[in-house]
């Protein structure tokens, strides 16, 4: 369960959407997939197509350098991560866990998020946030931070492993404590611990919304969307899913998508989807947005098998608003056919839900419909939905579907009218994005938790079995590169300014470009 979060340095104007090309023009890489649409596609050129990952210090954990090939610098992270690097303004952040601490004073299972120096890896700072370990399948063990952030004029957003909603100041504690939160050192230590005191190596958060506390979401596994920022708004998914049973929702009042003011973190909106008491599991997708008409529309997809489409606000405003659906879409299968099924919740459930990330392109949403894989029934589905109509798409805003792929958590990259997807039992699939013809299937041989990124003319995509694949962006399948890797990969490859980034559980290397020592 990825996820993979939005904001370039400079926002294209509104009246520029429906002219915008496929690729936008900034090199950073500022939030999770491309800008508001979320395609998993990139502008980079000249990226790599082979590496050698090197050889493992068995003493410390760490890659030698001297053993790689086209690596620019590896850096070290915790044990799992399942959080995708963004890039922006000379810095490199992402989640992990605490499972290789840079501060001696925090040890034990934590939730960690990174800031690294871009051209170097050096390790600059650290927001570290204790486990809810209390609460059964609330945070689940070693999972750290999975929420990819997004950074925006010196900002960055990230959704915490405890459910909270932050604004922290890119530079750190470095130049001191910002405020107006100042209670750093309390959030640093266990409930039952004295506050500690925070370093130039800490992070400086400038405000905190937690989800739990103040709307009594009930988090289950870990709080995976990454913030869409819209203006002067941030839309956040909140997780909210099963009871420790697993047999119903544990807040079923608690809602789905929600919005903050980006200056202050105060709650300005929540859905009226209904979602209620028809989770699957959980709540793991990330909100995109794209512009139909005249209109700027929010898309999200929840854990009850629907995608759901809303109007954005315009600004903060003042009192809580709500968020209705302008269109849903019905991910269960039958629903197309126009037949009402009993939705089930829980373990063994047949009903669907969905994972992945919507994206928006051309006044089309393109999303996958997945079982549950953590049951085990290996079946899911992708749909092209026209995302121009009103109420009820179901039956009428289906362009086509695919029904070729297993679980699935992937969002898909398009480009050039390729679209690449892959799926959970380790398949790669490259589709005509028009009309939804399949060019061809490869099996990986492992499980794919991240998604696809198109690039350069090339795919790249990681699986659990320690290998990272290169395909040709083509209609015939090719194979550039099959490289070994160390260590799983649960992520999205990444690439900005001239180079491709791929964390694997343990490290997050840094390819192409020149050679640095790293940290």
């Amino acid at each position: 369960m990825t996820r993979l979060v939005v904001a370039m340095r400079l926002y294209c104007a509104l009246s520029l959407w429906a002219v915008l090309p496929e690729f936008s023009s900034a090199a950073d890489r500022p939030q999770w997939g491309q800008l508001h649409s979320r395609n998993m596609i990139s502008q980079e050129k000249n990226l790599p197509q082979w590496f050698e990952p090197g050889e493992r210090d068995t003493d410390t954990g760490e890659i030698d350098l001297a053993t790689t090939e086209n690596v620019k610098w590896v850096t070290r992270l915790g044990s799992r991560t399942y959080c995708s690097p963004v890039i922006a303004q000379g810095k490199v952040f992402l989640g992990t866990n605490n499972d290789a601490p840079r501060d001696p004073r925090i040890v034990g299972d934590r939730g960690v998020l990174m800031c690294l120096d871009e051209s170097t890896g050096k390790f600059l700072w650290q927001l570290t946030v204790p486990k809810i370990d209390w609460i059964r399948f609330f945070d689940a063990p070693k999972s750290g931070v999975t929420s990819t952030p997004t950074v925006d004029d010196g900002r960055l957003y990230v959704v915490t492993n405890r459910g909270e909603v932050m604004c922290l100041d890119m530079e750190g504690m470095a130049d001191g404590n910002d405020g107006p939160y100042t209670a750093e050192g309390q959030h640093m230590a266990l409930p039952d611990q004295p506050p500690r005191e925070p370093g130039r190596n800490d992070a400086d958060i400038l405000w905190c919304y937690d989800m739990v506390a103040e709307l009594g979401v009930r988090i289950h596994d870990s709080s995976n969307s990454s913030v869409l920022i819209h203006g002067d708004v941030l839309y956040v998914g909140t997780a909210n899913g099963l009871n420790e049973e697993h047999d119903n929702v544990a807040k079923p009042d608690a809602p789905t998508l929600i919005a903050l003011s980006k200056h202050t973190g105060e709650l300005v909106a929540r859905d009226s989807f209904g979602v209620g008491s028809d989770v699957v599991h959980g709540q793991w997708s990330s909100p995109a947005m794209g512009r139909v008409g005249d209109t700027d529309c929010v898309f999200f997809g929840a854990g009850n098998g629907r995608v759901y489409a809303c109007e954005a606000l315009s600004a903060a405003g003042n009192g809580i608003r709500r968020l209705q659906p302008l269109w849903s879409f019905n991910g269960q299968p039958d629903a197309r056919l126009g037949d009402s099924l009993p939705f089930q919740c829980g373990r063994g459930s047949p009903s669907y839900s969905v994972v992945a990330t919507p994206v928006f392109r051309k006044n089309r949403v393109y999303v996958a419909f997945t079982h549950d894989p953590w049951v085990g029934k290996d079946d899911g589905w992708l749909a092209c939905i026209d995302a121009t109509n009103s109420g009820d798409v179901t039956r009428s805003g289906l362009v086509w579907s695919y029904d070729g792929i297993s679980d699935c958590l992937s969002t898909v990259s398009i480009a050039d009218n390729l679209l690449f997807i892959a799926d959970y039992a380790g398949r790669l699939h490259c589709l005509d994005a028009e009309t939804g013809q399949r060019y061809w299937m490869e099996e990986l041989g492992g499980r794919i938790w991240g998604s696809t990124l198109l690039a350069d003319g090339k795919v790249y995509v990681g699986t659990d079995r320690c290998e990272f694949w290169v395909f040709e962006a083509a209609k015939d399948a090719k194979v550039i590169s099959r490289i070994r890797m160390r260590d799983q990969i649960f992520t999205t490859p990444v690439a900005a300014n001239g180079v491709l980034y791929v964390a694997t559980a343990k490290h997050l290397y840094a390819l192409g470009g020149n050679r640095n020592n790293g940290n």
